[in-house]
């Protein structure tokens, strides 16, 4: 199914002169993913302690595509410059579940963020980054299906904050665009567990 996911080659290449910059500097993959953590955490600080504000809305978008390109850099270091490790991959993992907490839970007291579909969006983000993890439990490659992938959520979340943090009006269309991601965070599971028993099957 279509994500923007399938961007990621394309993306990649535009980074890896940078990548190799900052392997030719002695950063490690394993810096660039905290860094990425601890920039989606201090922008989700800033929601909360300002959920009335615009300004910290309008980090979000800024956030989430440096968070992307991070997350791009640190995976290409990993693989292409020697990079690789156990406390790498935990990182990497845990990294972008925390991240995904520490910036969307605090919407929920932004004005016009209905709480409880918020709140449902981050645990249904997490079950579907845990079936990517779990299918490699059962035999799968990590799964990384659509149609609400990590990218898909950062385009998703980063529109929204950009719509609202410039003026435009909460409304009955902000509960149906979060009651939509609900929906393709649904489907994403399912494809993913889908994939993976498929992939594992004998």
């Amino acid at each position: 199914m279509a994500s923007s996911y399938n961007l990621k080659p394309r993306f990649q290449a535009m980074l890896r002169p940078i990548t190799s910059k900052l392997a030719g500097c002695g950063i490690t993959a394993n810096q660039v993913t905290l860094i990425a953590m601890l920039l989606s955490v201090a922008a989700g600080a800033c929601i909360l302690q300002w959920p009335n504000l615009r300004w910290p809305l309008l980090l979000v978008p800024s956030i989430l595509f440096v968070r992307m390109a991070l997350n791009a850099i640190d995976g290409m270091l990993a693989r292409e410059h020697g990079m690789k490790s156990n406390l790498g991959a935990i990182l990497n993992e845990i990294g972008d579940l925390l991240s995904d907490f520490a910036l969307y839970m605090p919407l929920a007291l932004v004005p016009g963020f209905h709480p409880v579909l918020v709140v449902i969006i981050v645990l249904l983000t997490a079950v579907s980054e845990m079936v990517g993890v779990v299918a490699v439990q059962v035999g799968s490659s990590r799964r990384y299906e659509g149609p609400m992938g990590k990218s898909d959520r950062a385009v998703a979340f980063g529109l929204l904050c950009l719509l609202l943090g410039c003026g435009m009006a909460p409304g009955i269309w902000l509960h149906l665009v979060l009651g939509l991601i609900m929906l393709l965070l649904v489907m994403t599971i399912y494809n993913r567990a889908s994939k993976a028993l498929r992939e594992s099957s004998p």
